[in-house]
């Protein structure tokens, strides 16, 4: 049974014996329900004033049973409440003190900002990809969702500055805001990129009109769920092939082949080397599909020669083990 419950129940089984010492006085003794009540609370309360007390026999012993039993559960409810609450007490300063050293040791993590539908799926998606990642949340109900889910988190409001320091978005990789207005989204933007010049800022927008907003703020892809939305079913619609290969290069279906974004470090082996020359294909199996220059330039379907450089992101399209393989390679 769980603490609450344990609660629960010790109250209903209180209520349950003031009643019956109420009836049992009543039936007995012959007192009014008042007295009947009355004497009931001082039995069992142990405080015995001597105006009410059993005359004959039958009450007497009743009201042996009622003390033995009564001022037993009367304790036992108390301890239970006492230990929840002093529980409950210790797990929050506790769990606070520890959330805070965790973050405080996070590096390259991500923030998402909102824990509402939109916000609950990228959390989902990133718990599944093994990435560290900090809620940012004020609803107290949605924190208690975030903490049984076993994420990190914050509790506060996004648009706090300090809030967003103690999420540690100074050493953060990237931020999502998927808070429900666009007004609050675009503060958060500003905010963010205000403390970290190098945040990849991604933000959630509803009306056409805050898209150009949110980009000038300072984020860097806006993305607006009922338009990916429609465009999905339009796409189940009309080109239902195509949709089965976008789910499954994105990692949807779950299959082992999936599409991958791979940076070039400045350390890694193929910078300098074609594509025919880099091996992706004979070491690991892997179509480019296209290239991301650093300088934003996107070159789609590249040929064999062209020449990898720092910087570069490569999409590619392979199995789940040989895009890590690839990918660690280029970071070393």
């Amino acid at each position: 049974m769980l603490p609450l419950e344990k609660v629960r129940f010790a109250f209903l089984l209180l209520i349950l014996i003031f009643v019956f010492g109420t009836l049992g006085y009543h039936v007995l003794e012959g007192w009014p329900f008042l007295e009947s009540f009355y004497a009931t609370v001082v039995t069992l309360g142990t405080v015995g004033y001597g105006d009410f007390y059993p005359k004959s026999s039958e009450g007497r012993i009743f009201a042996i049973f009622l003390i033995t039993f009564g001022v037993g559960t009367m304790a036992y409810t108390f301890a239970l409440v006492m230990e929840n609450f002093m529980e409950g007490r210790l797990k929050q300063v506790l769990g606070r003190g520890k959330l805070k050293k965790q973050i405080s040791k996070m590096r390259d993590h991500y923030i998402v900002c909102g824990y509402g539908k939109i916000g609950r799926l990228i959390c989902k998606e990133l718990s599944d990809e093994g990435i560290a990642f900090i809620v940012v949340d004020n609803d107290e109900k949605v924190i208690q969702r975030v903490e049984d889910a076993g994420f990190i988190y914050v509790k506060g409001t996004a648009t706090d500055d300090q809030i967003l320091i103690e999420a540690g978005v100074g050493r953060a990789r990237g931020l999502v805001s998927a808070l429900p207005t666009d007004a609050d989204n675009l503060y958060v933007v500003l905010t963010a990129r205000e403390l970290n010049h190098d945040l990849y800022v991604v933000a959630r927008f509803e009306d056409e009109a805050s898209e150009r907003r949110l980009i000038k703020a300072g984020a860097n892809r806006v993305i607006s769920p009922y338009k990916v939305g429609g465009s999905r079913m339009t796409l189940a619609l009309l080109r239902p092939a195509m949709l089965d290969f976008v789910e499954i290069t994105t990692g949807t279906q779950r299959l082992s082949l999936r599409m991958e974004e791979i940076h070039v470090g400045s350390a890694s082996y193929v910078i300098g080397k074609s594509l025919a020359e880099s091996g992706l294909r004979r070491e690991y199996d892997l179509i480019i599909v296209a290239v991301n220059k650093a300088s934003g330039k996107m070159v789609f379907n590249p040929v064999a020669a062209y020449v990898i450089e720092k910087g570069d992101n490569l999409i590619a399209i392979g199995e789940e083990e040989n895009l890590l393989r690839f990918s660690q390679a280029c970071r070393e």
